[in-house]
């Protein structure tokens, strides 16, 4: 049936016109080769007027040579489209084996990069998926396939074998094809494929000549296999799921896959034409939905275009691929209701009046071919097709699936028919009555959004009973508590029900604990719930906090746990967060700013072995180790090691496991092979007992007694004029955070601060006592008292030096001694930290008693305050910790690039 208007639509003039296509060529009419057909897209032949790039060879194209399709603007030689194996976007959602929804970040700007969807270049602010390497538009959002990567089993499949998981494009310059090993990356169109789990990259011609499996490449000893994690996610946005942060305010008509009604976006992103123009701008709305969010999409074409050619090129502007003689364009009063979209699609230029609005609207169908996924059942086809008609309900529709899937025998009330919106953001899934009519469902999906129709599937599944298990991460309640305070005090903040929430585990020492929920709807009312809480003046953090089946791990698997701080280093940890979360699992990855360490701790507790990434300066670092020391009695592998890759000020545990004074931008997938042939070396911790009082006559018997306090150091700890300079930085850091980004404007601050204190002298040593082990220890005259664990202070200051003595061991930082110096003032320091002096050597013990008479500034491991007149005891902390001290030798490569080599071919015995 031809598109004709029917009562209330605008009829259109006459006249012929080819189709509208790229600004860059003019249509010959030719027949693409069957193979692209049979992948969805539209292909004419192009007359180029400037140079461009083929998207399968990535070569030029010259001339008459070029193939362009009408709706996703791929680019080819006529000679490679007989080799065309990439689907057209408008068919790409149908060919999707998991539907896995993405999370997208705030927009940024991505250079050289492309979209996904439209494949055309991201000038303009843009947004990315922070678990896989999608790339698209603001406005090609809603179009975006739900394409993810899998990353762990949500209770339906049993799936231990995995395949590549190929992205197309975005590929780095140098990148060879793993088969012919020719370049296959472009920074001029969005060519080749990378496996988004490996990284094995190819042409799209040469990936069918891999084997489908993947063995996750380079890291498969440090990445949790998606089939070891189970979290039983449903309608749970997957940004909960991966405990992603939502910091940035959401973007206008994005919150449910909408589009921006203020961009002017469509078929080559064409911009709205001059009334002078032989072209004319329509706005077209795909459904109800879009015209009650008055959500729409331009598209320019002829004035004198046939009303078939603007249907058809309405239809591309939604990449729906169906016959539009099922369509028409019906158009609607002038002007549009008002709204915020018709306010801003008026002011680029003050155009006025609107340009004209249309609605697409199918026309109604007798019957209807319908495609039916078998979902996790284990039969020999993807889908089968099956014809609906009005009388076809959704139990009729199993009835006669069942037989075409060879489940004959089986008992159709054992299945259900689910309906699955297959969103960018977020897949939803509807269990059907079994009196559902289907056409019925059909039309009404067809009215609300065409798009929604082209995105949603239907799925028959077994209706067997499964009891959820869902555990939810609660933190921020006061610590302290006994056990059993818990449970009621969560039930007075949060209203939880007993009979579907269990308290499984309590850690009273850093007031949290971990819910086990036996409903899925309870999950969600007190995931939301707990986000927005204040118990006791204090906000609750809620996370979904993801199983591991640890008996299910590989033999040679040692996953890595990594910890994130995004304030550290600037915006270099929030980008190492990015892009660590899409070398390993996401599981693995956790964001100390959001819930802290003990999250991911849980969650690793029954891995019998597992490695552990700090990424921080040395209070980030310490936070963890002492989060380890808390765990660790709860932990199947309670020594893990830890590695650091430095992002803070000083980082001197970083400089002495050889990781650098400073994270500078190298490759992150680098920084995990350095990991993985780190050595495995010993740290003593220590604990230091803060007991302020009355301490024999001190002068300032006024100030405040404070109860007793434990603290844990690593690296060093100063009392005097080394913590006041780290007091006076801190405080000056508290009043103005967004100036300390960077490691140079911090080192100047400290710089500032200590000329400002070079005159000025406290006489330290009359005003503390130092005992070592039974001795009294007689002070020097010095202003600084500092006990160092590591040999490196002050950004890698030698403070102890090189020199021998016989009166001291050789210091090391798993001897079980403290070696403590003292410096006699700013200008004592600048010269230890120039190399031209070492601090004052004062001993060397195990057990310390410092008696402080007066306020003194303290610091440990750079975290400064002031400490009350009174007693510190230093003893040694337990076991020694587990560190990875980087290997002097360069990772092992097997040729090229750090990034190609995510796919090894080195021996098993190099994974670790």
């Amino acid at each position: 049936m031809a598109a004709a208007a029917e009562p209330g639509t605008r009829p259109w003039p006459g006249g012929g016109s080819p189709r509208t296509g790229s600004p860059a060529a003019s249509p010959v009419p030719s027949r693409p080769p069957a193979p692209a057909a049979a992948l969805g897209h539209s292909f004419r032949k192009v007359t180029l007027t400037k140079p461009t790039f083929c998207h399968l060879c990535s070569d030029f194209i010259w001339g008459l040579a070029g193939f362009l399709c009408d709706v996703c603007n791929f680019m080819s030689h006529e000679k490679c489209l007989k080799l065309m194996k990439t689907p057209c976007a408008c068919v790409a959602p149908s060919l999707v084996r998991v539907p896995v929804a993405h999370c997208f970040g705030p927009r940024g700007l991505y250079k050289r990069r492309f979209c996904g969807v439209c494949r055309k270049g991201l000038e303009a602010p843009a947004l990315r998926c922070e678990v896989c390497e999608l790339h698209v538009h603001p406005d090609c959002v809603p179009f975006a396939c739900s394409d993810c990567r899998h990353c762990h089993q949500d209770g339906h499949q049993d799936q231990d074998t995995y395949h590549h998981h190929w992205r197309e494009g975005n590929l780095p310059p140098g990148a060879r094809c793993e088969v012919c090993r020719k370049t296959c990356g472009s920074s001029e169109v969005l060519a080749g494929l990378r496996c988004e789990w490996c990284g094995l990259q190819a042409h799209s011609v040469c990936s069918s000549a891999l084997t489908p499996e993947c063995t996750f490449g380079r890291l498969r000893s440090m990445i949790l296999p998606p089939a070891c994690v189970r979290l039983l996610s449903l309608n749970f946005s997957k940004m909960h799921c991966y405990r992603i942060a939502e910091t940035w305010p959401p973007e206008p008509g994005e919150g449910d896959d909408g589009v921006d009604g203020s961009a002017p976006v469509g078929p080559g992103r064409e911009a709205l034409a001059s009334p002078e123009s032989s072209k004319q701008t329509l706005r077209v709305f795909d459904g109800n939905d879009s015209l009650r969010r008055n959500l729409f999409r331009l598209v320019t074409v002829p004035r004198l275009a046939r009303s078939e050619e603007v249907l058809e090129a309405a239809l591309r502007a939604y990449y729906v691929s169906e016959d539009p003689r099922d369509f028409q364009l019906q158009a609607l009063p002038l002007p549009v209701p008002a709204g915020d979209g018709e306010a801003r699609g008026k002011e680029d230029g003050g155009r006025s009046p609107s340009p004209e609005a249309w609605v697409i609207r199918a026309l109604p169908r007798t019957q209807e071919v319908l495609r039916i996924y078998p979902a996790w059942l284990k039969v020999g086809v993807a889908y089968v097709s099956l014809r609906v008609t009005p009388q076809s309900t959704a139990r009729s529709v199993v009835l006669e699936v069942l037989p075409l899937l060879g489940l004959q025998a089986e008992s159709p009330e054992s299945y259900q028919l689910v309906q699955v919106f297959l969103g960018s953001r977020q897949v939803q899934r509807t269990l059907l009555a079994e009196d559902e009519p289907l056409m019925d469902l059909l039309h009404d999906i067809r009215q609300t959004s065409l798009r929604q129709m082209s995105h949603t599937r239907f799925y028959v599944v077994e209706s067997r009973a499964l009891t959820p298990h869902i555990s939810l991460f609660v933190g921020g309640l006061p610590p302290g508590l006994a056990t059993r305070e818990y449970a009621p005090l969560l039930h007075e903040a949060l209203g939880t029900k007993a009979d579907m929430v269990t308290v499984s585990h309590v850690y009273a020492s850093q007031g949290a604990l971990v819910l086990d929920l036996a409903s899925i709807p309870e999950a969600e009312r007190l995931y939301m719930l707990a986000k927005d809480a204040v118990v006791q003046g204090r906000p609750l953090t809620a996370l979904m906090l993801p199983d591991v089946l640890h008996e299910k791990l590989p033999p040679d698997c040692c996953p890595l746990l990594v910890f994130v701080n995004p304030k550290s280093g600037g915006l270099k940890g929030r980008d190492l967060l990015s892009s660590f979360r899409k070398l390993l699992n996401p599981h693995q990855v956790f964001e100390l700013t959001n819930g802290g360490p003990l999250p991911g701790f849980h969650v690793f507790s029954q891995a019998p072995r597992f490695r552990v990434l700090v990424c921080g300066g040395d209070g980030t670092v310490g936070w963890v180790l002492g989060a380890l020391e808390e765990t660790r009695h709860r932990l199947a592998c309670p020594d893990p090691s830890v590695a650091i890759l430095p992002l803070g000020t000083g980082n001197d545990l970083g400089r002495v496991l050889r990781w650098g004074a400073g994270y500078s931008g190298e490759d992150p997938f680098s920084v995990l092979v350095s990991v993985d042939e780190a050595d495995d070396v010993l740290m003593d911790r220590w604990t230091i007992l803060l007991d302020a009082q009355d301490a024999g006559g001190a002068e300032n018997s006024l100030v405040d007694v404070e109860p007793p306090k434990i603290v844990q150091m690593n690296n060093y700890c100063g009392i005097g004029i080394d913590a006041e300079l780290s007091l006076d930085f801190h405080q000056a850091r508290e009043e103005e955070p967004g100036k300390f980004t960077s490691r140079f404007h911090n080192k100047g601050v400290y710089v500032r601060v200590g000329l400002q204190k070079m005159n000025q002298s406290r006489s330290l040593h009359k005003e503390i006592r130092l005992q070592v082990g039974q001795q009294e220890v007689e002070l020097p005259s010095i202003e600084g008292l500092i006990f160092i664990n590591i040999p490196s202070w002050g950004s890698g200051a030698d403070l102890w030096g090189s020199d021998s003595d016989a009166r001291f061991e050789k210091p090391r930082m798993d001897d079980g001694l403290l070696e403590v110096v003292g410096v006699t003032g700013v200008v004592h320091m600048g010269q230890v930290q120039g190399g031209l002096r070492s601090g004052i050597r004062i001993a060397q013990g195990s057990y310390f008693r410092v008696t402080l008479l007066k306020a003194t500034p303290v610091q440990v491991d750079g975290e400064p305050w002031v400490q009350a007149p009174g007693h510190m005891i230093i003893s040694a902390a337990g076991p020694r910790v587990h560190m990875l001290k980087k290997s002097k030798q360069k990772p092992r490569k097997a040729g090229g690039s750090p990034r190609e080599n995510r796919v090894d071919a080195t021996p098993e015995g190099d994974a670790k």
